[in-house]
């Protein structure tokens, strides 16, 4: 009697068998769970060619809130939000911890390149008109996130308690004292029983207040379609890395109540502020109504600028005006960071003269204004831009695969001496310079983001 082989039809073929049907299996699964979700709506496109990093500023400045997230949360298990042990935790952390400078000069380095990226992605929108595409919350949510993202990064340097962390905390309560109702009882409630409660409250508002608001603002203020580019991202993380390495935070020196402050500044984001209350000028006018006017000013742009020209060459009004207020910008940080040092006192050495900053102010505006209203109204007059007018601009390759295949081995061959040098950048954080390795580091980042990109552009021509 012959015997018959039977064939298990569910049984799954060989091809179906492996590590790459299991990954497709789970891929499937997530994405399957993942469809009731709210994150479903966001969709990631990653470009096959270069397209310009402007478009997509707001994603680079997530990107940097990612950043500071990862490397909080690692400062965060040897931080102590205590009076006494606030600073020497983070000597601690810079002097002991392995790696510990280094991530705390990546958490420094991205908070500053979040509040830049986040100025810059605000004067792309207003520039390009982008803002006209969508509805009015998307462009206050943005304003709102920015203004949160300065003060984000305001608490996080007050929790150091150096000295020039209690600068930042008397100007700041300084100026909530001057604001009326709400002011006083802000400072009362930040402070409690003084700065044990202070530090403790302010670290909560870093850690967790703050962060929260940012994500809620996130959620409305995010397009649907994000751009993930893999080069730019990178370079973005290289460029915090060598400048990490360039320019290494400083621990500051410890504040106690006999230390003597001297000459502090505050960041550069601060400055313009902090110049503006060296007038000496009633602290309310100076710390709270003037920076008021300029986020409100950009905040009602949606409602004031109804056209339907998207362009800045044809926005002649609303161009003067944004070239106006990034020339303010330029001139009141410039002030905030002079310091007479020739004075007899340091009273003397930080006043800044409300005749002269103020004139040079409206000067620059003036200058700004008239200067980008009339440039504009003679392109349109001799009818600039209109030839180029509704042509697609083309991506040039400059590159032939033969050079692009000669700058990649190049590129390669310098990665290979970065990685190759990698011995003598443990033994430079051991010897106490973690910032050779991290400039390094960041090199070698910027090479890949380099060598990804012109790899991309010969396989896209």
């Amino acid at each position: 009697m012959a015997t018959t082989q039977t064939t298990d039809s569910t049984a799954p073929p060989k091809e179906r068998i492996g590590i790459i049907y299991l990954i497709k299996k789970l891929y499937h699964y997530i994405v399957d769970g993942l469809d009731r979700t709210g994150w479903i709506t966001y969709k990631f496109t990653i470009p096959k060619r270069f397209v310009s990093p402007l478009p997509y500023l707001g994603f680079l400045t997530f990107f940097c809130f990612l950043i500071l997230g990862v490397s909080g949360a690692l400062l965060m298990l040897y931080y102590t939000p205590s009076l006494t042990g606030a600073w020497l935790s983070v000597q601690f952390i810079n002097n002991k911890i392995p790696y510990g400078e280094i991530v705390r000069n990546i958490h420094y380095e991205a908070s500053n390149a979040m509040v830049f990226l986040a100025l810059a992605h605000m004067y792309y929108n207003y520039f390009s008109g982008r803002f006209k595409i969508r509805n009015e919350i998307i462009w206050v949510t943005g304003i709102l996130f920015g203004t949160i993202t300065v003060l984000e990064a305001f608490t996080g340097y007050d929790i150091i308690l150096n000295t020039r962390a209690v600068l930042a905390v008397s100007i700041g309560a300084g100026l909530n004292y001057s604001a009326p109702v709400l002011g006083p009882l802000l400072v009362h409630t930040l402070f409690g029983q003084g700065f044990s409660d202070f530090i403790l409250r302010v670290y909560a508002l870093h850690i967790f207040i703050v962060p929260v608001l940012m994500i809620i603002l996130a959620l409305v203020h995010f397009p649907r379609i994000l751009t993930f580019d893999l080069p730019v991202v990178s370079a973005v993380f290289g460029i915090i890395l060598v400048v990490g390495g360039m320019y290494p935070v400083s621990l500051g020196i410890q504040y106690t109540p006999t230390t003597n402050v001297g000459y502090t500044l505050p960041e550069w984001y601060f400055t313009g502020l902090y110049g503006f209350l060296r007038t000496f000028m009633p602290k309310f006018i100076a710390g709270i109504l003037l920076p008021t006017l300029f986020i409100l000013m950009f905040a009602v742009i949606p409602f004031v600028d109804k056209n339907r020209k998207f362009s800045w060459k044809d926005r002649p009004f609303f161009t003067a005006l944004g070239i106006a207020s990034i020339g303010q910008i330029l001139l009141t940080t410039y002030w905030g960071f002079y310091i007479n040092e020739k004075a007899p006192n340091p009273t003397s050495a930080l006043f800044i003269d409300p005749v002269q900053l103020f004139g040079a102010m409206i000067l620059v505006a003036a200058l700004c204004y008239v200067g980008t209203y009339a440039f504009l109204r003679r392109i349109a007059t001799k009818g600039g831009g209109k030839a180029a007018r509704g042509k697609k601009p083309t991506q040039v390759n400059f590159l032939t695969a033969k050079w692009a295949t000669i700058v990649i081995v190049a590129m390669l061959a310098f990665q290979v001496f970065l990685n190759a040098n990698l011995g003598l950048m443990v033994f430079g954080v051991i010897k106490g310079f973690p910032n050779i390795e991290m400039f390094d580091l960041g090199a070698v980042v910027l090479v890949f983001a380099g060598m990804y990109h012109v790899y991309r552009t010969t396989r896209a021509a």
